[in-house]
């Protein structure tokens, strides 16, 4: 069984609405089992979302997307305002400052200057600087110390 045969057959549990399917060929044990979860916004009314929770005993392993996450990133993208932002070149934890002892490199309301070091991404042991593409000053940081960031993410505004 191919890995789009797989994404095949979480889609057609999701779209029929099951909530269990185990599929058992030759050697082969796929698992797929589906949660609700309720999801609260905190500037909106609460939303019921499909979250899938999948077992597969296949290698490579595929995860379904959870939907709480995508409702998360949509209410992270409506409060930016500013068109100056600085998102996250790769996936990876976000840190702040250079050490744990160490002062934050950039706070709300510091000024910047284009290349200057706003934090750092570690990606597979690898510390990845994030520089300012703008000059201007920090607005906002939108990204908590130690938080696993996504390719794209905004990270910080600047205006």
């Amino acid at each position: 069984m191919e890995i789009n045969d797989i994404i095949r057959l979480m889609q057609a549990v999701s779209e029929n609405g099951l909530t269990r399917f185990t599929l058992e060929e030759g050697n082969l044990k796929l698992s797929i089992r589906k949660e609700k979860e309720i999801v609260t916004l905190s500037s909106g009314p609460v939303i019921g979302a499909a979250a899938a929770d999948t077992d597969i005993f296949v290698k490579p392993s595929v995860l379904a997307p959870v939907a709480s996450a995508a409702v998360e990133k949509e209410t992270k993208e409506a409060e930016i305002s500013s068109d100056k932002i600085v998102s996250s070149p790769l996936v990876g934890t976000f840190y702040n400052a250079a050490s744990p002892d160490s002062d934050p490199f950039v706070k709300v309301g510091d000024p910047v200057k284009k290349g200057q070091v706003l934090g750092i991404i570690e990606a597979m042991k690898l510390m990845n600087e994030i520089e300012c593409e703008y000059d201007g000053v920090v607005e906002a940081i939108l990204a908590g110390n130690e938080d696993v960031v996504e390719y794209g993410q905004p990270l910080f505004r600047i205006r």
